[in-house]
């Protein structure tokens, strides 16, 4: 649930962070890009894996994940805020219904599951933003690894 003006000014710097990033998830659940990309600092830093990622590319990987699974529904696990960072623990739930890497819809149910990592200015933005995914279950269930695949 998101704070009030008020009560924001009542919470601590972690708690400020950590509702920020569950925000940015309950936007996901909204299918609201622009309702993360509010939060991101101009000059933010991605990484997919320890690998940098351009902020252009980062947009169009989540619109492109948007349209592959329309319905897709971040279930944060726990959330925890320390310093200027904050980490959530997500389970991703979501419907193939568009193209993904190649492969037709499916109307298949899928989950993966994910690690983020964000880090804020003094101002509330988000200024690098962190992230690992284990894709294994939803390529497993779409057919692109064996299904004993461990």
């Amino acid at each position: 649930m998101t704070a009030t003006l008020a009560e924001q000014s009542t919470l601590s710097v972690q708690e400020r962070n950590k509702q920020i990033a569950l925000d940015c998830a309950a936007a996901w659940n909204r299918w609201d890009l622009d309702g993360i990309f509010t939060h991101w600092s101009p000059d933010i830093e991605h990484f997919s894996e320890d690998r940098p990622v351009d902020s252009e590319m980062m947009k169009a990987a989540m619109r492109g994940g948007l349209a592959a699974f329309p319905d897709l529904h971040l279930d944060v696990k726990s959330a925890v805020s320390e310093g200027d960072r904050v980490i959530l623990r997500i389970t991703v739930t979501a419907t193939h219904l568009g193209d993904f890497f190649g492969k037709a819809a499916t109307g298949k149910k899928v989950t993966w599951f994910m690690l983020e990592e964000l880090r804020f200015d003094d101002a509330g933005k988000i200024i690098e933003h962190y992230d690992v995914f284990n894709y294994l279950p939803m390529l497993k269930e779409l057919g692109f690894v064996a299904a004993d695949v461990m």
